[in-house]
């Protein structure tokens, strides 16, 4: 049966970067997961024995949603800037550009692993959160399907940084000072709507707060933001990355030259 697109080629790219991710799982898997870890004691232990509840939800749990979109967020775009940059800097990118391979096969690849390591991050913070809470999914497809899709994203936005960036220094300029503050300010460890009139109006223009939300909403049956904005925000960003990706490999943009 003729595919259209070849499953061979998006194999071999996904493999590639997946044993890389187990070659250095202590870094890859174990290292985010450790780190969130910390954030439930802190956060969750000490902070949450002087707060009661958040809206009808205990702290410890409340916050759970957040750290583990804080945890995606950072390792998409991390893992997929990083794996499409190596063959920028090592130079094999053009051997890749002159196989037979079209430009759908190679996102499919490098996003799809980077999305899987993302996705994988995020399931084992969600089991390991289990043990410093109690914690109950309302809506558990939902949660899922929320999950995933922010992996994909995020990894397409990675995507494009590693295309972009020229050093390791530019590899690194946008997740931590951009994605980690948005991830911050997006709701991760409250309520917007404990915020002040005017800041609740200034929040909603960080994209990261549907993404919080609608995840939020999936394990408690509320949000801070309708879950229908929070998908039509996650499409919306879907189709930004597609276009912009599309419009890359079009021009040849810092893959050709």
């Amino acid at each position: 049966m003729n595919w259209p697109v070849n499953l061979n080629a998006i194999a071999a790219i996904y493999r590639f970067e997946m044993s890389r991710t187990f070659r250095t799982i202590a870094q890859s898997i174990i290292s985010p997961v450790l780190s969130t870890s910390l954030y439930f004691i802190v956060f969750g232990a000490a902070i949450g024995s002087r707060i009661d509840q958040v809206e009808g939800v205990s702290y410890g749990a409340f916050i759970v949603p957040g750290l583990i979109m804080l945890t995606v967020l950072t390792q998409s775009v991390t893992n997929a800037a990083f794996g499409i940059y190596m063959p920028k800097f090592l130079g094999s990118i053009y051997e890749l550009l002159s196989a037979p391979v079209n430009f759908i096969e190679v996102v499919i690849g490098y996003v799809g692993a980077a999305a899987t390591k993302a996705l994988m991050i995020g399931l084992i913070i969600l089991v390991t959160s289990t043990i410093f809470v109690d914690l109950s999914i309302q809506h558990p497809i939902w949660m899922l399907g929320f999950l995933v899709l922010t992996c994909i994203n995020f990894a397409l936005l990675g995507f494009i940084i590693g295309i972009w960036a020229n050093t390791f220094e530019q590899l690194q300029l946008v997740p931590m000072l951009i994605i980690t503050p948005l991830a911050f300010l997006g709701g991760t460890f409250y309520s917007i709507s404990m915020l002040p009139e005017f800041w609740q109006k200034v929040t909603l223009f960080n994209p990261v707060v549907y993404l919080v939300s609608g995840f939020r909403w999936a394990f408690f049956g509320q949000a801070d933001v309708a879950v229908g904005w929070s998908l039509l925000a996650v499409l919306a960003f879907t189709c930004a990355c597609l276009g912009a990706i599309w419009w890359i490999f079009r021009t040849g943009w810092k893959i050709r030259t």
